[in-house]
């Protein structure tokens, strides 16, 4: 018999994971709860079972014996799913609440890299509106202001001008725009330079990096609009020297890692570093507590290990075999509903793509057809020899194909081409 596998969540990032998942020889059955229509294609079988619904998450496991889960999404993680699996006699691969909380609170993350001395931008925390005025009047722009919780991605605003940041300040600190997440806010100094996203399987201080990554975090093409939670991603990325990232898994994931268990907040999962490329070497912008989306759907397409053996190792504290492509790149890019990220349209039908790999994420079936249910719909993720023929092939799937109600960006990778 083979491994019987749950994977949480329900985006374009749990379909890779549970595809590559379903590629080990080692694996019988991937579930998805509570996935999405479109993962039907490629074989997982889904489960209508919500992300915080423990108790039903418990009882499918025990009752379809699931050999391990997998967890996705960072607010299962914060609301203890691992803790509770673990409570229940199941293995679950991800941190602990203690250890999400990493990703949990910005503050937190401040302090451990505070304490750890782990390189990053010079900030202070802020409950008070007319304090946080006063610093930012004092600091001047460009600065940034970051909601202390989880917001979607998008309570993080890079001020360029000081009024611009008082806005920022006013909208979570007085106007509640992201209720709790937004009470306690992190001022932050700008650092300026190259972002990239470098992400490793950690097993207590044990740290095994992955290929780095860029995200696209702006709606619409040359950075402009609203941030997202991510328009399109590419790996690995050539513009950034292989020194930087040995300098960024030294000292930043290994101490992050070390930091957290010293904390007894031991880190079992993936560790995401948010990372910005400055004069002074690698500085964390953010820690994630789990895979990002969409670096996940180009990452690992770079993975030629087997990714539930890798997870399997890991849980029974062996050490795990990891190897990476060498050549060629993955990029891919997000379709999004007109409109995202503010009001959008549902019930559009989604075009059937025969080429690349297409990753659903926001989708529902309808009379046998898969249309549009959520801001970021699908990925369409290609592979080529180098970072333009990846880009190339993308764009000729996504030209051909009609997509009506949508939207995506023409520039995915463009700028790492140029240079």
């Amino acid at each position: 018999m083979g491994l019987n596998i749950l994977v949480i969540g329900s985006g374009g990032r749990e379909h890779v994971i549970c595809q590559k998942f379903l590629q080990s020889p080692l694996v019988d059955q991937v579930f998805c709860a509570k996935g999405n229509a479109g993962m039907t294609k490629d074989g997982i079988q889904i489960v209508d079972i919500a992300e915080d619904d423990h108790a039903a998450l418990i009882a499918f496991a025990k009752g379809q014996q699931i050999d391990w889960s997998f967890i996705g999404p960072e607010v299962p993680l914060l609301n203890g799913i691992v803790d509770d699996f673990a409570a229940a006699g199941l293995k679950a691969f991800g941190p602990k609440k203690a250890a999400a909380m990493i990703e949990g609170s910005k503050d937190f993350a401040k302090e451990i890299m505070t304490k750890y001395q782990i390189p990053t931008g010079a900030y202070q925390t802020f409950f008070d509106f007319e304090k946080a005025k006063a610093y930012v009047e004092k600091m001047g722009a460009p600065i940034v202001i970051k909601a202390d919780g989880l917001a979607a991605g998008k309570g993080v605003v890079v001020a360029l001008t000081i009024e611009e940041a008082i806005a920022a300040l006013k909208d979570m600190l007085e106007d509640n725009k992201f209720g709790a997440s937004g009470a306690k806010v992190v001022v932050e100094e700008f650092l300026a330079g190259e972002e990239f996203s470098l992400l490793a399987f950690v097993r207590n201080q044990e740290v095994y990096p992955m290929v780095i990554a860029q995200d696209h975090k702006r709606a619409y093409d040359n950075d402009l609009g609203p941030n997202t939670g991510g328009m399109g991603a590419y790996a690995p990325v050539p513009q950034i020297p292989e020194a930087m990232v040995t300098e960024a898994i030294e000292k930043i994931l290994k101490p992050a890692a070390a930091g957290l268990l010293a904390e007894g907040r031991d880190f079992t999962g993936i560790l995401y570093a948010g990372l910005i490329a400055t004069e002074a070497g690698p500085k964390v912008i953010e820690f994630n507590a789990r895979f990002g989306d969409p670096e996940t759907q180009v990452v690992l397409q770079r993975l030629e290990s087997d990714l539930a053996k890798i997870i399997s190792d890991l849980l029974e504290g062996k050490v795990p075999e990891i190897s990476w492509q060498k050549t060629g790149y993955s990029l891919g890019v997000v379709v999004a509903a007109d409109g995202y990220p503010g009001e959008y349209q549902k019930g559009q039908v989604i075009p059937e793509f025969s080429e690349g790999n297409v990753y659903y994420a926001g989708v529902a079936e309808e009379d046998g057809r898969l249309v549009t249910n959520g801001g970021r719909v699908y990925l369409v993720e290609a592979s080529g020899a180098t970072l333009k023929e990846a880009q190339t092939k993308v764009y000729q799937i996504l030209d051909k194909a009609d997509t009506a109600g949508t939207f995506y960006r023409h520039d995915i990778g463009a700028k790492a081409i140029q240079k």
